[in-house]
């Protein structure tokens, strides 16, 4: 432990000789930093606002299902219905975390206004118990449905376009009711929303599920879909549900396995973030290793009167090393504080970005700057000051004696 503070101290005094080329190489690495902790942090704040709007917008964050329906139900949905009312929906709504429980029942068919027909897929939904899972949805006109028998449907912004629909105009429902037998129902637009996947909204709408039920001719739902108090809650609120559940009756299916936009949009924009990294590392790696070449070429006869004078070829080494941690170390804490107080000053502005593929708006974007972030951040400064070091360090230490203590001579 001595000799390790012995050459700290050292190390320290080095880097202080020439402190202009000292902080440029530390102001380096904290850019660097900076760079990857704000493009991370984007990039994490984007997960967690659209994970958080999937959840709150279409999925909740448990569906419970009859087994297969989600391989099965979309060609014949009315074979996998939940009952109406039943013990396991009381059960499932104690669950500690469980905040709402809500039935849907899906459908599809056509809407009619005038001479123009367009195919829809439905949800029937109950209006109050569905509010709080749908708060991510956003009603662009009219209001929201009020009561579960009301005679009334929501369209998706471009399914009301392409149908021509306004709020207020009376439209016919068309669908193949679970018999097989064709049935209709007229309803009132009582509004038209937007979500955060334009796909979505250019084919769905949601109807109260007694009014559903009366059209399909059913009397159940095609799933239970489960609010819970946090997102990380899930998988320890499947857990506990899973074991008061018979499996043979129910398949219960977290959110993640379902939001497959929300899955493939992490896979891309997490490579990306992992190109900004193997970018920033060799931008510090070249910097580094240039400063710390510089540093053996001028102190070349000092290094041979230490060699000459007893000191091991791997303490020069671990000498030079420990220099280019140093600057690592302090160029990323100087990294990570100054992104973070950057990702509050950018979030409390917002960064306006356009509305991205597959979604209908552009949003406001924040900075989220997580612990485990600030960590790969410092990881990073640490690790590629330490590699750009190396072969400084090893040249340092390989010198022959007698040339390096004539250098200067």
């Amino acid at each position: 432990m001595t000799e390790l503070a012995s050459e700290f101290t050292i190390a320290t005094r080095n880097l202080r000789r020439n402190t202009k080329r000292s902080f440029v190489a530390v102001m380096t690495v904290a850019g660097g930093v900076i760079a990857y902790v704000l493009a991370g942090g984007f990039i994490a704040w984007v997960f967690q606002d659209m994970r958080e709007a999937t959840i709150h917008s279409q999925l909740g964050h448990i569906q419970i299902v009859r087994p297969a329906y989600f391989e099965k139900g979309i060609s014949d949905p009315y074979s996998f219905l939940l009952p109406g009312k039943s013990e396991a929906q009381n059960l499932i709504e104690k669950t500690p975390g469980v905040r709402s429980l809500t039935p849907r029942l899906a459908f599809s068919g056509l809407i009619s206004l005038g001479d123009t027909s367009v195919p829809f897929i439905g949800e029937g939904i109950d209006p109050v118990a569905e509010k709080p899972i749908s708060s991510r949805i956003t009603m662009t006109s009219g209001r929201e449905l009020q009561g579960a028998k009301e005679a009334a449907v929501i369209l998706g912004e471009g399914l009301a376009r392409n149908v021509g629909a306004n709020t207020g105009d009376t439209v016919v429902i068309l669908a193949t009711a679970a018999n097989g037998s064709p049935n209709a129902v007229e309803v009132k637009v009582a509004g038209t929303f937007a979500t955060i996947t334009k796909d979505f909204d250019d084919n769905a709408l949601r109807m109260p599920i007694d009014v559903a039920r009366k059209l399909m001719r059913v009397d159940g739902a095609t799933s239970w879909v489960a609010l819970l108090d946090r997102t990380e809650l899930t998988g320890q609120s499947i857990a506990t549900i899973r074991s008061g559940l018979p499996e043979k009756d129910f398949q219960i299916v977290p959110w993640s396995e379902l939001a497959d936009f929300y899955n493939k949009t992490v896979v891309l924009f997490s490579r990306q973030v992992d190109v900004v990294k193997v970018i920033i590392g060799l931008i510090i790696i070249l910097t580094i290793s240039n400063t710390q070449t510089m540093s053996v070429l001028e102190r070349t006869t000092e290094i041979g009167t230490s060699l000459a004078i007893g000191l091991r070829r791997k303490g020069i080494m671990r000498l030079f090393l420990l220099e280019g941690v140093l600057i690592g170390a302090a160029g990323g804490a100087i990294g990570v504080a100054l992104a973070y107080g950057l990702g509050e000053a950018i979030s409390a502005i917002g960064i306006p970005m356009p509305p991205p593929p597959g979604m209908a708006r552009g949003y406001t974007g924040q900075i989220l700057v997580s612990g485990s972030l600030a960590l790969d951040g410092m990881i990073l400064a640490l690790v590629t000051t330490l590699l750009a070091s190396v072969v400084p360090a090893w040249k340092a230490s390989r010198m022959n004696i007698v040339d390096a203590l004539r250098c200067n001579q």
